[in-house]
């Protein structure tokens, strides 16, 4: 806790696991970056079995020269602690009064440092995101789409969607001081969506997301990915408890958006308060329409709760809706704007 933290020093946080094919490429944009400020590179090593380590050691003097301080340091037990272990390494031992999240298999853009930076001048308190580009192309089409066209207005209230986080962890830019008030990562390890509940945990603790509206980061896919190993009920039932305390426990009552697999399956997994709140499904679907109403079979209550399934022109809102966004050639959305419904007031996208 020595180390002096100035005014404009940016800390580049990189926790690394076997990435030793990406490293090049990486460290290269590192060192191409316009920013003039200070810089330093904090590299934790999540116990590679690659050369990772040694890559990195290759660049420390071209880094150095440019002015690039560089700290690395790892562990080498038999099995890797996890992305959230190695990041808050990666955070502790670097002195940067700003935090540049970046993945050891991603590249960024010359201006992304300087752009970030800038950006969190303007949004002390926030997350800072960016544009990005997806590599192969035309990997995760929907997603990429999503990441780069949302509106700042969609970056707060497209947070319970299943797409996770608005901004996306690889670009993420923020203040120290942020940091520390959100606190650790989750150290859990494989299987938890550590840059989720930090997510929720910054706007737990009132913080803002924002976005440079400018590709900064070439974004990989790969099938070694970290995210490849969270399961999707664990995501599912965070999603649904933030849900809860954000927006249902805010709503006297409510329609779940969607009749099918998806509207019933959360509202079985609401709290019996918010199960009471739900006045009604609708539906475009005219089967599920005429059938009225939806059983809770599973429900203890003797009778047991028949909720209406309505269409979705004789429904009231608030909404919550659970129909895969952009997967409907825009007649979601079209629907969406025929009842004149503003989000983030009138309906949440929950999928």
């Amino acid at each position: 806790d020595t180390l002096p933290y100035t005014a404009n020093n940016q800390s580049i946080v990189m926790p690394m696991y076997n990435a030793s094919c990406w490293l090049d490429e990486c460290l290269q944009a590192v060192l191409y970056q316009d920013f003039t400020g200070t810089m330093e590179l904090s590299v934790f090593d999540d116990a590679s079995t690659d050369d990772s380590r040694k890559v990195v050691e290759g660049w420390r003097e071209r880094l150095e020269a440019r002015g690039i301080s560089v700290v690395i340091s790892g562990h080498d037990s038999a099995q890797p602690r996890g992305v959230g272990y190695a990041k808050n390494k990666a955070i502790s031992q670097s002195c940067g009064q700003y935090l540049c999240f970046q993945d050891a298999d991603d590249v960024m853009l010359p201006e992304r440092v300087r752009l970030q930076y800038e950006a969190c001048l303007l949004h002390p308190n926030s997350l800072i995101g960016c544009k990005v580009q997806r590599l192969p192309e035309g990997s995760t089409e929907r997603y990429t789409r999503w990441i780069n066209t949302i509106s700042q207005d969609q970056l707060i209230t497209q947070v319970y969607t299943s797409h996770g986080p608005t901004v996306v962890m690889p670009t993420w830019f923020c203040s120290r001081s942020w940091s520390l008030k959100v606190g650790l990562f989750d150290e859990g390890g494989k299987g938890v969506p550590e840059d989720l509940l930090f997510f929720y945990q910054s706007f737990r603790q009132g913080g803002g997301v924002a976005r440079v509206d400018q590709c900064l980061l070439v974004y990989r896919y790969h099938e070694k990915g970290a995210t490849h190993s969270v399961k999707e009920e664990t995501i599912w039932k965070l999603r649904v408890d933030f849900l809860q305390e954000r927006v249902l426990s805010q709503w006297e009552s409510f329609t779940i958006w969607n009749a099918g697999k998806q509207g019933r399956k959360l509202y079985r997994c609401l709290s019996p308060n918010n199960q009471e709140k739900v006045k009604a499904f609708c539906d475009v679907d005219e089967n599920k329409i005429q059938k009225g109403f939806y059983t809770y079979e599973e429900s203890k209550q003797r009778p047991k709760p028949k909720i209406p399934v309505l269409h979705y022109k004789d429904a009231s809102a608030p909404f919550i809706i659970c129909v895969k966004l952009d997967m409907t050639g825009g007649v979601l959305e079209e629907n969406l704007n025929s009842l004149q419904l503003k989000e983030g007031i009138d309906y949440f996208h929950f999928n």
